[in-house]
């Protein structure tokens, strides 16, 4: 059967590539190729040591691999790992490295049966998974590395389906837990007031409240130590060509439209609905910083380790997924953003190499940073997560 699959993969691929030479460029479908419908096999380290870029210092391993779809990672209070896989239904445990040979010391199914989950996040003694629809929260003993009970609902009828399926969760410094829920399409008029929004509660459905709207597709979120502030990720549209429009990180703030469908970037009316705008146009906030268009930023993370050098602490590492709407690939790699005394944000390539000549090894998902100062990265197209560790000296 994967035999059939991996053919039936690549005839696909080569009708794809011959229809290219055919479509204007705002049309180009240029996915990665894998060796199945389902992904590829993460590389030997040898390959991957010749492949991989990192500032000097840094060492880069497999942490784990065989996870189906490895999407969103939250450590537990024991050290654990645990990884979102949304098409296994399924939230795994990767067992600390406790024996030091820089791989997880076991994996086990944690929870099981889910509908696509996606974010996590622990609070308390409670798990709380982002499914498709709802979320749901199951009592976790980190030190048994086992859950209590079966999952409850606590914020059921999140809206499903569409383009822009996956919904993440993550606790803020003021004990509300946020939700990111995306656009169902490309571009167009939602109906679902929910969609393209972030919102938050505290105990469900009954203090839910949107924060946020005008957000296409934010997939990662995290809070700047330095000042509080929620920074998200936001996908950019597609289908206007390769350079535009810029993929987006966004300071949110309550309240605050950020110009989704009508405008793209800082202000530039979209050529679909910036007609249709109603006068929200002028309230939208431009992007706190412009990645590049199709790049696909999912997951953020802001460092909060000290075991990486001085210039590191407290700044953020954002995965770009990468794209598929683009003549040539762009993104694949993990990039670093650094809050500058103006307030500007530079940003400079941390881990990359996943993308070399528009092929296509790895596409990085979630980003964190684990109690041994490490960072860790999610990879869906592998099922695999990776250990960026410092190995210099300053």
């Amino acid at each position: 059967m994967r035999r059939i699959l991996g053919v039936t993969a690549l005839l696909i691929v080569a009708a794809v590539f011959a229809c290219r030479a055919l479509l204007p460029e705002r049309f180009a479908v240029n996915a990665p190729v894998a060796g199945t419908l389902f992904g590829a096999e993460p590389p030997p380290q040898s390959d991957l040591e010749k492949r991989i870029k990192l500032p000097p210092g840094f060492a880069f391993g497999v942490f784990a691999e065989g996870l189906s779809n490895a999407r969103f990672l939250r450590f537990t209070s024991a050290g654990d790992l645990l990884v979102s896989s949304p098409r296994e239904g399924t939230v795994f445990l990767l067992e600390r490295d406790a024996n030091g040979d820089g791989r997880a010391d076991g994996v086990r199914k944690l929870v099981t049966g889910l509908d696509r989950p996606h974010g996590l996040e622990i609070a308390g003694d409670w798990l709380y998974v982002a499914e498709e629809g709802a979320v749901k929260r199951v009592r976790l003993d980190a030190a048994g590395r086992v859950t209590r009970g079966e999952p409850e609902t606590v914020l059921p009828g999140l809206p499903k389906g569409g383009n822009h399926w996956t919904k993440s969760i993550g606790q803020g410094p003021d004990g509300w837990l946020y939700v990111s829920i995306g656009s169902t399409c490309n571009v167009c008029l939602e109906e679902e007031p929910r969609r393209a929004t972030m919102g938050r509660f505290k105990e469900g459905a009954a203090d839910y409240e949107t924060i946020a709207t005008g957000l296409r597709n934010s997939v990662g979120f995290d809070w700047r130590p330095a000042d509080g502030a929620l920074y998200a990720t936001d996908n950019g549209r597609d289908l206007l060509g390769d350079d535009i429009p810029p993929c987006e990180l966004n300071k949110i703030e309550r309240g605050k439209f950020y110009g989704w469908p009508f405008v793209n970037g800082a202000g530039v009316p979209d050529p679909d609905f910036g007609a249709q705008d109603g006068g929200k146009s002028a309230s939208a906030v431009p992007p706190a910083h412009a990645f590049g268009a199709h790049t696909a930023p999912l997951g953020m993370r802001f460092y909060r380790g000290d075991s990486f050098p001085e210039r590191y602490r407290g700044q953020a590492f954002v995965a770009l997924h990468g794209s598929w709407n683009r003549t040539t690939k762009t993104g694949y790699k993990v990039v670093l953003l650094e809050w500058k005394p103006d307030g500007s944000i530079a940003e400079s390539d941390f881990v990359s190499g996943f993308e070399v000549d528009d092929d296509v090894i790895g596409r990085p998902v979630d980003v964190l940073d684990g109690p041994d100062g490490a960072l860790y990265v999610s990879d869906d197209f592998t099922g695999a997560v990776y250990r960026i560790r410092w190995v210099g000296s300053e």
